[in-house]
């Protein structure tokens, strides 16, 4: 037995009260005993036996879920002001001035929604904290959270941490990835606090148009619950102009939309980002966040400021990750897959193949990506929530146009001789 495992038994034995105290929310007695591997943990896993049994094979990494680049310059360089400055060195609890007021004109000059950075915008720590804390705002015991499958799914675990239910909402292709608010039973109405939406959608792609949000908002009133939407890819819209929740009519009366610097802006790890819209609502985050942080450092939130303030950062990554997809989706094409472009997002939500010519079967799509990972060297990252799907991301690593084309060459030479089958 290593030192480490003895040293972990000792204490185990020494202190074997622990076990019983942890909170039932994550698991209570048995918290730490489960042998279930996640699926990012069997990727993991399927790429270390990959690498190992092909050395001299690159691993082709469809799966990574981060933008591949830095910062625009001119975002570092505010940083590097800022960070020097001695008026920034403190707290910033709720967040300060200038980045509110950035997102406010962020608003009105993108989307045509005016908003009072002092009243109905906030800043997050990153959006993923939002989502954590919005629950805190409205969910008892028994309430629901409903949530669009497949997804972001921290929002519902917080609303079971504290005591509610999460009731998910498929997103079919033969639906558009928009869920159908028609087959929701009304007993589920009467408990729900929260909708949670996400468009653009990760990982589907999909985009809603403004008569679906027109159509939740009249849910909304009708049913007295909270909206949501998650629109943390919104500056990746490739089917027209993005467009923002809150821009539709009487959005503003039912609910909040969530903002993230990390997509639009190459802004990955910032942790950046703001929720807008009901005045009440943001109020209530405040209200919580107050008690759960003490707010981004303040150099930050001025370097994201100026990044909101500048139109050409996000129409840069735009353009970019729209080439990439293009070329991805046509690989796919050609290698018998069902691709189209999305309407956002850098993810391509593709049907999982069942099996191949040579006799390999898929009862999910976690089986499909292993096999590509360890047989073909290609990671994805498989969804089993509403249907078998591949998500490919287009944020792989390539220095140049060149770079990308030769990665495409590639990954069709592997794909074309795998041999996949779909059967309905």
């Amino acid at each position: 037995m290593s030192s480490a495992a003895a040293a972990s038994e000792t204490t185990q034995n020494s202190d074997p009260y622990i076990q019983s105290l942890f909170a039932e929310r994550i698991g209570g007695a048995n918290y730490g005993k489960s042998t279930e591997i996640y699926k990012f943990e069997k990727i993991k896993r399927a790429k270390r036996k990959a690498l190992a049994d092909h050395p001299e094979r690159q691993l082709l990494d469809f799966g990574i879920g981060e933008n591949d680049s830095m910062a625009d310059a001119s975002i570092r360089e505010v940083m590097g002001r800022e960070i020097n400055q001695v008026e920034n060195r403190g707290y910033a609890d709720n967040g300060v001035a200038e980045y509110k007021e950035a997102a406010a004109r962020f608003m009105q000059r993108q989307f045509g929604v005016k908003l009072d950075p002092e009243t109905q915008i906030n800043h997050c720590i990153g959006s993923k904290p939002a989502y954590a804390m919005l629950p805190a705002c409205f969910i008892n015991p028994g309430d629901i959270t409903m949530m669009t499958v497949p997804g972001y799914p921290v929002a519902g675990t917080h609303t079971r941490y504290y005591g509610g239910d999460v009731y998910r909402l498929p997103l079919l292709a033969e639906n558009k990835f928009l869920p159908d608010l028609d087959a929701i039973p009304d007993d589920v109405f009467r408990r729900t606090k929260l909708m949670i939406l996400n468009y653009p959608n990760s990982p589907t792609g999909g985009t809603a148009p403004k008569s679906f949000f027109e159509d939740v908002i009249t849910l909304a009133k009708e049913k007295e619950f909270v909206v949501v939407n998650d629109a943390a890819h919104i500056m990746l819209t490739f089917d027209g102009k993005p467009t923002s929740f809150l821009e539709v009519p009487g959005a503003l009366d039912v609910g909040v939309e969530v903002h993230s610097m990390s997509k639009g802006y190459d802004m990955i790890g910032w942790r950046m980002g703001f929720v807008a819209g009901h005045p009440l609502v943001v109020k209530a985050f405040s209200d919580v966040k107050d008690n759960s942080d003490s707010g981004q450092f303040i150099a930050t939130q001025k370097a994201a400021a100026a990044a909101l303030d500048d139109d050409s950062i996000p129409e840069r990554i735009r353009t970019k990750y729209r080439r990439r997809m293009e070329k991805l989706v046509k690989v796919l094409r050609d290698c018998g897959f069902e691709a189209e472009m999305p309407g956002g997002t850098y993810f391509l939500y593709t049907k999982s193949p069942t099996g191949t010519a040579s006799g390999e079967t898929f009862a999910a799509a976690e089986d499909a990506t292993r096999f590509l990972i360890e047989e073909n060297g290609i990671v994805t990252v498989p969804w089993d929530d509403a249907g078998s799907f591949l998500r490919f991301s287009v944020t792989y690593i390539a220095e140049d146009e060149a770079a990308e084309d030769a990665l495409m060459a590639e990954t069709a030479a592997r794909l074309s001789g795998a041999g996949f089958q779909w059967k309905s």
